[in-house]
């Protein structure tokens, strides 16, 4: 008869303000650009981003990586976990593995890849793929991002959450620094400490950022 493993107690976020937790899961990046845009070709050697399975849960439960950067599965419980996805830019079935063991997939598209575990249906993690290396989180505490070393050019600057979607602006970098704002509603369930919605400002060719409220 198959076994699980021993009961394992649900782990709970270490914010605890949902508000500041779902700001820092808002993600900014660029699409398309100019002269000299940074390869989207990750080096060899770069080692993957982590998501481990810990306590029932995805930890981080949101990753940001660019296109051709990997992401590794440990399982730190002392049950069994299958991590997989049937996301269009990366489908993935990793197998049930057991404590100690770890599985590493690679994302060449950029994209959303929504992450679950067979055996828990509570568990949800996101891998979010860029197109490049120009992305940035938004900071917990007051919602503040950064975007470096911009060439200058024409880009679609974009700011998603995974209750609001995608959020796009056109921008003309120039070498000058530059301020975006976003204003990225958010699920007064997801955030019950009362807000609606987070501002999310700030970008240039040196620097972004963000402010929440």
């Amino acid at each position: 008869m198959y076994q699980r493993g021993p009961a394992v107690e649900l782990g709970k976020d270490t914010e605890t303000d949902p508000l500041a937790a779902e700001r820092a899961r808002v993600v900014i990046w660029l699409e398309g650009g100019g002269a000299g845009p940074r390869p989207t070709t990750v080096l060899p050697g770069t080692p993957p981003a982590s998501m481990e399975q810990e306590n029932r849960r995805f930890e981080p439960d949101l990753v940001v990586i660019p296109a051709g950067g990997s992401v590794s599965f440990p399982n730190m419980d002392p049950i069994f976990h299958n991590v997989f996805s049937l996301s269009k830019p990366k489908s993935f079935d990793l197998g049930n593995y057991p404590k100690g063991d770890t599985r590493t997939v690679v994302f060449p598209k950029p994209g959303i890849v929504y992450v679950n575990c067979r055996l828990h249906p509570n568990m949800a993690g996101t891998v979010v793929v860029t197109p490049n290396e120009w992305f940035a989180r938004a900071a917990a505490k007051d919602g503040q991002y950064e975007l470096k070393d911009v060439a200058p050019g024409n880009y679609t600057i974009v700011a998603w959450h995974k209750t609001t979607g995608f959020i796009r602006k056109a921008i003309t970098v120039t070498g000058q620094d530059l301020t975006i704002d976003f204003l990225v509603p958010i699920d007064p369930e997801a955030a019950s400490s009362g807000g609606h919605g987070t501002e999310v400002s700030h970008m240039g060719t040196g620097h972004s950022g963000a402010v929440a409220r």
